[in-house]
């Protein structure tokens, strides 16, 4: 079994917001359930070319049995249009139940 984690950015711009439930909605439709860490977006921080970039984000997840990589690397493409980002963190850890 594998925990996906997408760390997204929790403003899109300055007067466009994304809904998180859509989000969470698509997910659970596309694999059973979703969890949304919504309500403690944490500090994102990163270096690009020098500048030092900042970021609220938030966390959402989902099990799955098996990864397809090619749905989740369009889907990851979509929500970087969507959050109009370069780069968006979708990471895969493998786990067992207990």
């Amino acid at each position: 079994m594998h925990l996906i984690q997408l760390l997204l950015p929790v403003v899109v711009s300055d007067d466009d917001r994304v809904s998180f439930e859509a989000i969470l909605g698509e997910l659970t439709d596309q694999f059973g359930g979703a969890t949304g860490f919504l309500n403690s977006p944490a500090d994102g921080l990163w270096e690009d070319g020098g500048k030092l970039e900042r970021d609220r984000v938030v966390t959402v997840e989902v099990m799955v049995d098996e990864i397809d990589a090619d749905w989740w690397k369009a889907y990851r493409k979509r929500l970087e249009r969507t959050f109009q980002q370069k780069e968006l963190i979708v990471r895969a850890v493998e786990i067992t139940k207990l």
